[in-house]
């Protein structure tokens, strides 16, 4: 998007339009800041109870990928009549249930008609600006962290198609419902500047966008990507979300496949709902960040390394 404003006209202004984050961010103090983003989406499951959750820890994310803590969301719905008060009112528990769970008070909120259900959270948080995590603070060195395994796009699309097995259905909702809450307090703890979650641009789309902000070039594991246990099938059978094909047809230009096959280079372009963070960690911090993260219960994987120079390495 154009931006229709002058940057230097709100210095206190300092994540908008000119940059790839996906939360505004506006000083208050030297201390504090205000977090503020939106998202919403259609029912990616069938229940609407872990619809509703899924849909408010997704939104909540994009404050703790900030570094920042959520503390105030607005119910975002659009409901056609013929659904029932009921279903209605599980979407809707379902949200305010997992914003309670992440200290949020929910204080209200707009609901319009739409033909197809949608919902999401308008999330606002704190943070302090000297924590501030953005997709431009990739450093030389860093390795890189992954929270979340990849493959919530093609075991959807499955649910969808009625061809997911059931296994892998509830681990794919047991990861969506996850909070980024504690990855993004140890993020914060360990001094990360670097960071982002995985959404609906897919792993490779969203790290393109932290390379090219930061100014420096991946080198990514693909054999250290924690992937769900039925994501690798469904890729094999060709289900991906359409969002896949657009993500690999605009990054791609970026990557540089070393012996990946279709399936594998389809996962990392794979839409992603409620995914995880990735954020880029200084080595020395590795050993203290693994021992912390075993104290939080936090599962991560080490995906890659920053180095200088542009583009993706995928081996």
């Amino acid at each position: 998007m154009k931006n229709i404003y002058n940057p230097a006209d709100y210095p206190d202004l300092l994540v908008g339009l000119d940059s790839p984050d996906d939360a505004a961010v506006w000083r208050l103090s030297d201390e504090q800041a205000i977090v503020a983003t939106t998202d919403f989406f259609t029912p990616v499951v069938d229940t609407p109870y872990e619809y509703g959750a899924i849909a408010a820890a997704n939104s909540l994310s994009d404050v703790y990928a900030m570094g920042g803590k959520p503390f105030l969301a607005l119910n975002v719905a659009a409901l056609p009549d013929h659904i029932s008060a009921e279903v209605s009112s599980e979407i809707l528990r379902g949200g305010a249930e997992k914003a309670r769970e992440a200290g949020v008070v929910i204080a209200g909120g707009h609901t319009v008609r739409d033909k197809e259900p949608k919902y999401g959270l308008v999330a606002i948080g704190f943070v302090n600006p000297k924590q501030l995590i953005n997709k431009s603070g990739l450093r030389d060195g860093d390795l890189l962290v992954l929270t979340k395994p990849l493959g919530m796009g093609v075991t959807t699309t499955a649910i969808k198609q009625e061809k997911a097995q059931e296994p892998h259905m509830q681990e794919a909702i047991d990861w969506m419902s996850r909070l980024n809450k504690t990855a993004g307090q140890l993020a914060v703890e360990f001094g990360v500047r670097g960071g982002t979650d995985i959404t609906g641009f897919g792993f490779l789309g969203h790290a393109s966008e932290m390379a090219e902000a930061s100014g420096v070039a991946l080198s990514i594991n693909y054999s250290a990507i924690p992937l769900l246990n039925g994501a690798r099938k469904y890729a094999e059978m060709g289900i991906f979300p359409g969002g896949a094909f657009d993500n690999k047809g605009h990054f791609e230009k970026t990557v540089n496949f070393v012996d990946l096959d279709e399936p594998a280079q389809m996962l990392l372009f794979d839409p992603q709902t409620s995914g995880g963070l990735l954020f880029g960690l200084a080595q020395e911090k590795m050993n203290e960040f693994t021992r912390r993260a075993a104290e939080l219960e936090q599962s991560f994987a080490v995906v890659g390394s920053v180095h200088t120079g542009v583009g993706i390495k995928v081996q």
